[in-house]
């Protein structure tokens, strides 16, 4: 059996749209679901604590799930890049907080696979960063820190979809679950 942890942002929680879709084609894996909720909330996001603040809030979560699960976070989620890299999880990280160092480090020593998702008009986005990181990226033109895109509702929607695709063709290529 299969696990994923669904690990929120700052405001949404683990029930937004990106996430919510992403955690359901892990579902539709035969996947066990596990969808975090912040206890408390958190620090500023561009303090370096809140790396601590984040594996204190997961690790216990992945602890208990046990074995390898997938790791779905979004912007804020992004901080257990760490967490994913020293326990060797696959993961996808929408909207990640590029911007930050600690984040970036993390990523830089994953050793499993992991996507990155994001769009050219998030500030906490750098697509050169994220192509140099990993070979599985998603960059959608336009789209905002919410994969938000300029125009009627409905080409948001569009982007959703491609980012579910995203998700099922990267756990496709990388096998997961196997």
């Amino acid at each position: 059996m299969a696990d994923a942890v669904v690990i929120p942002g700052r405001t949404f929680g683990s029930g937004a749209p990106l996430l919510m879709y992403a955690g359901d084609v892990a579902e539709s894996r035969g996947a066990t679901v596990h969808r975090h909720e912040w206890s408390q909330q958190p620090p500023r996001p561009d303090e370096p604590e809140i790396e601590g603040w984040v594996r204190g809030e997961i690790a216990p979560l992945i602890d208990t799930v046990g074995g390898g699960p997938l790791l779905i976070a979004k912007s804020l989620g992004t901080n257990a890049a760490a967490v994913a890299a020293e326990r060797s999880l696959p993961a996808v990280w929408l909207t990640p907080v590029l911007t930050l160092p600690w984040v970036v480090d993390g990523l830089a020593r994953a050793t499993a696979p992991f996507l990155l998702v994001g769009g050219t008009a998030d500030k906490l986005w750098n697509g050169d960063a994220a192509r140099r990181l990993s070979p599985h990226v998603l960059e959608v033109p336009g789209a905002d820190h919410g994969m938000y895109v300029p125009g009627p509702l409905t080409e948001s929607i569009a982007v959703l979809s491609r980012v579910v695709v995203a998700v099922g063709d990267f756990l496709d290529e990388i096998g997961w679950p196997s």
